[in-house]
């Protein structure tokens, strides 16, 4: 695996130099200030790879841009409204430009309207620190009595929307502006951000879009972009929605091994790919990731390694993320079904077979708790998952001991 780090730009507190101390070889970014829908143009993307080249005092730094994380899919694209086509031709001039400087990875997601959901971003740990934590009760709290959309409490269990109804009773205004804001951030690193008004838009554009509906627009949107990509040998892959259940009633095409079965057979190439995140699919306890990674290595490019940790079984439930040997995911197993595809791939002589990774996410220790770093991705956190990662990596790549 090639051990790679997300940066989102010149204003992350996490700096080139720290990455390079840190020890990944690679950059994963993206053009965060683009609105979405623009053009990544040969000029910003130019910058882009200077600025990951150059530690602070000018010296190279030796990394480079291995990875875009995300190219962003536009809510037009995902309804199949308004500008949507220009969309599409925009998304296929930015992959041009991309393919122009170096890069061969593009992630992307298609989950609508929330990129991604957390109910609290710096969630007390026992041991001092913080992460991430989705609740099924707040959030139940923020969708059935914050955004007061119709039909909520049906989409909950009683004892869930009861619960949520204590809960929003105990809220003060500012916890409730709290809540709203961790819930419609965004993506990371994303200048974009949604009000209620925004999310309540959304919502009654998406009544009339069913998930077989959402899944069509997903396979017309690759059917569109895929011969290019083949033709400037581009690797797409398709991150999997997190949490991955439906929530707000919305669609959710690609939180199971059956949603990536039917999107990777619809459009079957070497190009339609996968990124296999191991903490959004590992939220939910009936997906098998060492069987995925098994039956879907071939078309993984890129690989998110961190671990969640459910508070029960229920495929719509609570989650806070662990630490990355530390939760329901047997890391060791995936990471031993990821070696194996990678020598499958040496011996095939595909050039791809080093699978670029990132250690995903990670808790706030340490000095983390005094930074405030973009929610998830603190320093130290992530280098300490990049550790334990690379323990489980040079063990199981041993040629005496590793796996075979």
């Amino acid at each position: 695996m090639k051990q790679t780090w997300r940066w989102f730009g010149p204003h992350d507190l996490t700096s080139i130099d720290d990455i390079t101390q840190a020890g990944a070889t690679g950059v994963v970014s993206a053009l965060h200030h683009v609105p979405n829908g623009q053009v990544w143009t040969p000029e910003e993307i130019t910058k882009r790879h200077r600025e990951i080249g150059t530690r602070k005092d000018g010296t190279p730094s030796g990394l480079t841009w291995d990875v875009v994380e995300s190219l962003p899919v536009s809510e037009d694209i995902k309804k199949q409204k308004g500008e949507w086509r220009a969309h599409i031709e925009a998304w296929k001039v930015s992959m041009r430009n991309l393919a122009q400087s170096g890069i061969e990875v593009i992630c992307y997601n298609f989950m609508p309207v929330l990129d991604w959901t957390r109910t609290d971003i710096r969630w007390q740990l026992p041991n001092g620190g913080s992460c991430m934590r989705f609740d099924i009760a707040d959030f139940a709290a923020f969708d059935i009595h914050i955004l007061e959309r119709p039909g909520a409490g049906a989409d909950f269990s009683n004892a869930v929307a009861d619960e949520a109804g204590r809960r929003f009773a105990g809220m003060d205004d500012e916890a409730k502006k709290q809540l709203s804001r961790n819930i419609t951030m965004g993506l990371p690193g994303s200048t974009e951000a949604m009000t209620l008004d925004d999310v309540r838009g959304h919502l009654s554009e998406y009544d009339r879009i069913s998930p077989e509906r959402l899944r069509q627009h997903f396979i017309d949107f690759l059917e569109a972009v895929v011969p290019d990509v083949e033709k400037l040998g581009l690797r797409l892959c398709c991150h999997p929605d997190d949490p991955p259940f439906p929530l707000l009633g919305l669609p959710r095409v690609m939180s199971t091994e059956a949603d990536y079965a039917a999107i990777l057979d619809a459009v079957e190439s070497p190009a339609n790919g996968m990124t296999f995140c191991s903490g959004s699919l590992g939220a939910r306890p009936d997906n098998d990731l060492p069987g995925m990674m098994r039956r879907f290595g071939d078309r993984v490019h890129f690989l998110h390694l961190r671990n969640v940790k459910r508070d029960g079984a229920e495929v719509a439930g609570s989650f806070y993320e662990a630490e990355h040997l530390g939760g329901d995911t047997d890391m060791v197993a995936l990471i031993a079904e990821i070696v194996r595809e990678e020598k499958r791939r040496k011996a095939a002589g595909r050039k791809d077979h080093q699978i670029p990774m990132r250690p995903d996410h990670g808790q706030d220790i340490l000095d983390d708790l005094n930074r405030r770093a973009q929610p998830g991705y603190p320093t130290i956190g992530r280098m300490k998952g990049l550790a334990e990662l690379r323990g489980v990596i040079t063990a199981l790549e041993h040629a005496e001991y590793g796996v075979n």
